[in-house]
């Protein structure tokens, strides 16, 4: 059996799998394993393989330390990387720009492509890069393949991916729409097509990816229209810690007034905000303990948070014309029917109804929670990125 390791290097962790890319979107991979608090006195290993969690607890002063006492786990239980027939690395890189319209074969010219998109992706592509090279000097006899968060959305309409800002300065600064999750929206509306029995390219849909970070997308016959994050994974729906869309004035107003730097709004913007900010917690399952119990903050949040939701559904709907399938993937989509009731309730006169027993039942794989009724399919399509990263990689090195 064939396998890819899928890498996502973060500024203090890493994370990995071993995945067959000829798997289902709910199989376990081989190896998932964690990296952590690289640079720190208490870094961790930690590798769950065969139903079972290996750690080891050290020190780990970089990227490539990290990695090389990954590997050596792995060896010591007998699923190294050259103990099994890996036939790529696949690397998750945020920002590929307008450079990296889909994935590209790693060399040392691609790596200096996404170092050059560092500015705007500044706290994720340094470290995606890292990755990259110490992966490529630990494993230099196996290709390594970039896969961008942003290469679905490469080829957004004009019209949707234009800011109306200067054209020169846009231009310059290489200021767009971009959007990311573009992997788990390009695998979930593929399975999506897949689950119905139709072709994609006969399929209008809309795929909400809703976890920590939230995004949704409007999917025309296989290809995105629109989608609701920007420049940044700061745009669009509201976020666990993130704001979404608000007045761009508003950080001048943040300057001006409360004498704040553009790091201090960056934080706030992007850490301190979003369901966090209004109701102190970020995980819906604490959300809705909170309204349980009354919190007044906690039913704001969450009213804000879906206000915006439908927000987008509605302007998608619009854009698409005609909608075959509305589809809620990632943590939250996955997992919290009140947050699936909440976004369509109400939208019977368009052709959407829930069935509440399905959309209170399992999440046990792809399903329909729509009534019988109901012309627009509702879905609940587990997402897995991954999965996708590593059919990707292999599709890259099959082609060569």
């Amino acid at each position: 059996m064939s396998y890819v390791l899928v890498i996502n290097s973060g500024s203090s962790s890493i994370k990995f799998q071993i995945v067959d890319p000829a798997g289902g979107a709910t199989d376990a991979p081989l190896v998932s394993g964690l990296v952590e608090k690289i640079g720190e006195p208490g870094g961790r290993i930690s590798i769950n393989h065969d139903g079972r969690k290996h750690e080891s607890n050290q020190p780990i002063r970089d990227h490539r330390g990290g990695l090389q006492l990954a590997v050596a786990m792995l060896d010591s239980l007998g699923v190294g990387p050259t103990q099994l027939d890996l036939i790529a690395v696949g690397h998750r890189v945020v920002h590929g720009g307008e450079t990296f319209p889909g994935p590209a074969l790693v060399n040392d010219t691609v790596v200096e492509q996404i170092r050059d998109l560092v500015p705007l992706a500044p706290l994720h592509n340094p470290a995606n890069i890292d990755g990259i090279e110490v992966a490529r000097d630990l494993l230099p006899n196996i290709p390594h393949v970039a896969v961008f968060d942003t290469g679905f959305f490469g080829e957004l309409p004009e019209a949707a991916a234009t800011y109306a800002v200067n054209a020169e300065v846009a231009e310059k600064y290489q200021v767009r729409r971009y959007g990311f999750h573009g992997t788990s929206h390009e695998f979930v509306s593929g399975q999506v097509s897949e689950f119905l029995g139709a072709e994609p390219a006969d399929v209008n849909q809309i795929v909400l990816h809703l976890g920590n970070g939230a995004s949704c997308s409007a999917v025309r016959g296989g290809q995105p229209i629109d989608t609701s994050m920007g420049l940044t994974p700061l745009a669009g729906l509201v976020m666990g810690t993130r704001s979404g869309d608000l007045d761009p004035g508003v950080i001048f107003h943040l300057h001006r007034q409360a004498g704040m730097n553009i790091d201090e709004i960056d934080t706030l913007l992007n850490r301190q905000s979003g369901i966090k900010g209004i109701a102190g917690v970020n995980d819906f399952r604490d959300l809705h303990a909170k309204i349980d119990e009354g919190d007044e903050a906690a039913k704001l949040a969450f009213d804000v948070y879906i206000t915006q939701l439908r927000r987008y559904i509605g302007a998608y709907m619009i854009a698409l014309g005609r909608v075959d399938a509305i589809t809620f993937t990632a943590g939250v989509g996955e997992n919290d029917s009140a947050t699936r009731a909440a976004a369509l309730a109400g939208l019977e006169m368009y052709g959407i109804e829930l069935d509440p027993e399905r959309n209170a039942g399992p999440n046990d794989g792809p399903r329909v929670i729509s009534a019988d009724s109901s012309t627009v399919k509702v879905l609940v399509v587990p997402t897995n990125e991954e999965l996708a990263i590593a059919q990707k990689a292999a599709e890259v090195v099959s082609a060569r």
